[in-house]
């Protein structure tokens, strides 16, 4: 390998399909018994989709958004032995306070999943008072305690990084409005303890690229390499038949991850499969975690699919990063790290 992941130990039983001989001049594959989670999946549940998972134990672990036939969302925990065959647990996650007391979302959508040491967090849009980050840790997924607010409404699709940088904890998030955000750029803040959260800064905004000319997200959480942190984000457009999520990439700086290295001025992957094009919500891929492997490089991208589905995609560390810098336009608000 040219590149290498830093900081994640080899996965060598990932999920993992070769890249095909078709596959086009795009590094990133679908994998060809998508998708892997299809409806009413749980008891109650009618659609699992923009979800997380990690490796844990043996297999893998999963936090799942599970829209519930009453039309709200909570997060279903799933296990599985290997990334792909998902059980899962029939009872929503249950939270409590860090008093030890029953604290409970109203509703809880597109969560992430984010080991930094012993400990996993979660991070989910809730309602409070609006649109809002929610994020809870557990070291056993049998008690997930609840952490305060780390920001006012109105925001959505928040990321942690995988750990400390220059010694505070990093999450990336959107700030919106209350509606379906017609609008929408990546911040970074900073955050010596997971309770005061400032030093916001501005990563990246919509671009004049037709793929994401309305508004962008965070998916993944960022990947560290030798080249700096691997991002897989989501960006929107409008069409004449509404929204079209496609998934995009970028390279952070290391040390100063609100400064963009590279930036992929097309998308990676774009609603082309049945899965992606019908659904709930029709033409959506919306990526919420990875699953790398430090030793091949080889990384494996879970993606929710017209808000209906759990798909798969995979590509290589190399591949990627040229891919990315080969096809790279760094605007000038992207490179401002001292802006504020």
């Amino acid at each position: 390998m040219k590149y290498q992941i830093l900081g994640s130990p080899a996965v060598p039983d990932m999920p993992w399909q070769e890249k095909p001989a078709d596959c086009g001049d795009i590094p990133v594959w679908r994998y060809t018994e998508n998708p892997i989670i299809g409806r009413n999946p749980i008891p109650g549940v009618a659609r699992v989709f923009n979800s997380a998972v990690a490796p844990y134990g043996d297999g893998f672990i999963g936090v799942f958004r599970g829209e519930q036939k009453d039309g709200i969302s909570f997060i279903y925990l799933g296990r599985s032995a290997d990334g792909i065959h998902w059980n899962f647990q029939k009872e929503k996650i249950h939270f409590q306070d860090e008093a030890g007391k029953e604290f409970m979302p109203r509703y809880a959508y597109d969560p992430r999943l984010v080991r930094i040491d012993s400990t996993y967090y979660l991070i989910w849009c809730q309602d409070f008072y609006g649109a809002a980050i929610g994020i809870a840790k557990t070291e056993d997924f049998k008690v997930f305690t609840r952490l305060e607010n780390p920001f006012l409404p109105f925001n959505r699709n928040a990321v942690l990084f995988p750990r400390k940088i220059g010694g505070t904890y990093r999450l990336l998030s959107r700030p919106s409005d209350n509606g379906h955000t017609p609008f929408g750029d990546v911040y970074i803040s900073e955050s010596p303890d997971l309770l005061y959260w400032g030093r916001h800064r501005h990563v990246m905004g919509t671009s004049p690229e037709w793929w994401e000319s309305l508004k962008i997200g965070g998916g993944a959480a960022p990947i560290e390499t030798s080249e700096g942190w691997l991002l897989f984000y989501h960006g929107v457009t409008g069409t004449c038949n509404g929204f079209v999520y496609s998934i995009g990439g970028a390279l952070l700086d290391p040390e100063e991850p609100s400064r963009v290295l590279a930036r992929c001025s097309t998308y990676l992957l774009t609603p082309e499969q049945w899965y992606e094009e019908r659904g709930f919500v029709p033409n959506v891929c919306f990526p919420c975690a990875t699953i790398h492997d430090a030793e091949t490089g080889r990384i494996a991208i879970y993606y929710g699919a017209a808000d209906s589905y759990v798909a798969l995609a995979f590509t290589t560390l190399d591949e990627i990063i040229d891919y990315i810098r080969a096809h790279s336009i760094v605007r000038e608000s992207d490179s401002e790290p001292g802006r504020r």
